[in-house]
């Protein structure tokens, strides 16, 4: 589990945001802090990716709207949503729309870092207590460095896999053979305030098996998936 961790925020008010950059920092993390929407689509184009977004959403320029779309259209990394606007459409949108979490303004900054933890800890975490690497048909699986190379094609890139890809992975490898339910998946991958349709679980497991051709991941017809061995 990562202990320091690159977090992009993104708050006009600049208030707030050297108070909420000052208790992200406390937890050691980095953060970077852009005022405008349009600052932090730019920095979406960057090499180096944030291990999460903390989006309010009425921003000069580019708003959190745009921005979540853009964000999600590049990557897949995790983002919180913060507004003091009309909060149940805010946060039905921001979820339909791909966000993980939402926070409605004014909140304690302490609030805003237990949600940032345990979204962090749910999507980097590790899946199992057993951090041993795993060989499964000549993958090399590492749940804690979260980087999975294919042996038979003789080298050491790492398969390209996005958040939700490699989270699949991690949670069907854990236990070889044991069958999850969609909404096992759903809550593991997605987490608890996913809204949303369960095909979302088909369309990862369709790219995790475009991406690990010999990964022999069974469909158990109107229930879930599993990993076998062979």
């Amino acid at each position: 589990m990562m202990s320091e961790y690159l977090i992009n925020l993104v708050e006009d008010e600049e208030n707030l945001s050297e108070v909420l950059k000052a208790y992200l920092e406390q937890e050691g993390w980095q953060v970077d802090v852009f005022h405008d929407g349009d600052q932090a689509r730019a920095a979406i184009e960057r090499k180096q990716k944030p291990h999460l977004w903390i989006l309010d959403i009425m921003l000069p320029g580019t708003d959190g709207y745009q921005l979540l779309k853009a964000i999600k259209e590049k990557e897949d990394t995790p983002v919180i949503f913060i507004s003091a606007r009309d909060q149940d459409l805010d946060r039905v949108l921001g979820l339909e729309m791909g966000s993980d979490d939402y926070l409605a303004k004014p909140f304690l900054p302490q609030e805003l870092i237990i949600r940032a933890k345990k979204l962090l800890n749910r999507v980097y975490g590790v899946p199992t207590t057993d951090t041993k690497k795993i060989e499964l048909n000549q993958y090399l699986i590492d749940p804690v460095g979260r980087i999975i190379t294919d042996q038979e094609a003789n080298h050491d890139d790492a398969i390209d896999l996005t958040t939700k890809e490699m989270d699949l992975i991690l949670l069907l490898t854990a236990e070889i053979g044991k069958a999850f339910s969609r909404e096992k998946i759903i809550e593991h991958v997605w987490g608890e305030n996913y809204f949303g349709s369960e095909r979302a679980v088909d369309d990862v497991v369709r790219r995790v098996r475009k991406k690990m051709p010999r990964i022999h991941l069974e469909t158990l017809y109107g229930y879930g998936y599993r990993v076998l061995s062979s």
